[in-house]
């Protein structure tokens, strides 16, 4: 009677190291599902794409709705990273510009310089014609 005692907590503790085989160490479809979306939510969009990807990959009969939440969270990152590019453009356009307005006074400065030598040249040219 032992010997079938033993059998028995023996074959259950076996079934149960062989079920362990058969998980998925990332959790079920749902719990996948909910890594991903929470990974959205929090804003980490690249490892969002990542779940959502290893979803995909694992369970690629799933339904169409999986695939629009990563191509949508794949948007999003690369509009964001488009967003990134355009402000570092923009930051150096906004330093080009701030160099040619400085270049821009100086010259309106030198302009100013020149038109007050030119009247007093023609003030100069008035008092002489006025001797002769």
């Amino acid at each position: 009677m032992t010997g079938a005692w033993t059998a028995v907590a023996l074959s259950l503790v076996l079934a149960g190291c062989s079920s362990w085989g058969l998980t998925n160490p990332f959790g079920g479809p749902s719990t996948m599902l909910a890594k991903a979306d929470r990974l959205t939510a929090e804003g980490d969009y690249k490892s969002a794409v990542a779940a959502y990807d290893a979803f995909l990959a694992q369970y690629s009969d799933d339904s169409q709705a999986v695939r629009a939440r990563r191509d949508a969270v794949a948007s999003i990152m690369t509009t964001r990273d488009e967003i990134s590019r355009l402000n570092q453009e923009l930051s150096r356009v906004r330093e080009e510009l701030t160099k040619r307005d400085g270049d821009l006074a100086r010259a309106r400065q030198e302009a100013e310089k020149l038109r007050a030598d030119l009247e007093r040249l023609k003030q100069i040219d008035l008092q002489l014609e006025k001797r002769k």
